[in-house]
């Protein structure tokens, strides 16, 4: 599954080549809008805070929900608390776009995350076309010498690269390439299963000076106590936003304390 989605991620970016150039990207990237420091903008509170993501399907459950407006539902994500807007921009199975991105910045002042199937400096360079801050680079699906690179150019931009880790080895490939936004997913995205306990395993390898982010199985407030009580300072939560009573879930996960303080 994870090679079939970084496939796709590649060919569409190819395609998208022969109507955007990595000339025209560079002009968007010189009228955009400056970059803003994610990790400047986070940790500093006492409670968990959350990256809310606009997520309209997935490979597992298929449609989610029908969102036609990706810039209404953010700015109703930012009202109601959260510190970050993961905006995906994988087309196929997900259903998103690089539109949503651009609409995304222009509705919202927090920062935004582009989060696709990343592997080919252009995609960095689109993601700072159209407005991310973060760029999500999934340890399990390049190289240490590619994600090294990667993490290098989103950096050379002014962006901040969100690491995405799945077990202990690649919790520490994160860690060796001065990872400082550390991701620990419970879902595999070779299988799509989820493990909930996931985190909590894994927790303790995080450095104290990264912020730890609890990625998936987020169903309601008592999961994200479970991860703050587990050592996480964020959560990234999609599915249950997009399907529930997306303002009052955000609140109830926003008034949990954090214990790694």
């Amino acid at each position: 599954m994870l090679q079939d989605l970084y496939a796709g991620a590649v060919s569409d970016a190819q395609a998208r080549l022969e109507h955007t150039s990595i000339a025209d990207l560079d002009k968007l990237i010189a009228d955009a809008k400056p970059v803003l420091n994610a990790l400047s903008h986070f940790g500093s509170g006492s409670n968990i805070e959350v990256i809310a993501e606009i997520k309209r399907a997935s490979p597992s459950k298929g449609d989610l929900a029908n969102i036609p407006d990706a810039a209404a539902l953010a700015k109703v994500y930012e009202t109601s608390g959260a510190s970050a807007i993961s905006v995906l921009t994988e087309e196929r199975k997900f259903k998103g776009s690089l539109a949503d991105l651009a609409a995304v910045r222009q509705a919202v002042s927090i920062p935004i995350l582009r989060k696709d199937f990343v592997s080919l400096e252009q995609q960095v360079l689109e993601a700072r076309a159209y407005g991310a801050d973060l760029v999500l680079l999934i340890v399990a699906g390049l190289e240490q010498n590619a994600l090294w690179q990667l993490a290098r150019f989103v950096e050379s931009f002014g962006m901040t690269p969100f690491v995405e880790t799945h077990n202990s080895e690649e919790v520490t490939r994160a860690i060796d390439v001065g990872a400082k936004l550390i991701g620990i997913n419970a879902r595999d995205l070779s299988t799509f299963e989820t493990d909930r306990e996931l985190f909590a395993t894994l927790a303790d390898l995080l450095p104290a000076d990264c912020i730890a982010v609890a990625e998936s199985a987020v169903r309601n407030q008592a999961d994200v106590v479970a991860y703050a009580n587990a050592g996480a300072d964020m959560v990234l939560v999609g599915e249950a936003l997009v399907t529930g009573d997306t303002e009052a879930l955000l609140k109830q996960f926003t008034s949990v304390p954090k214990i790694r303080l």
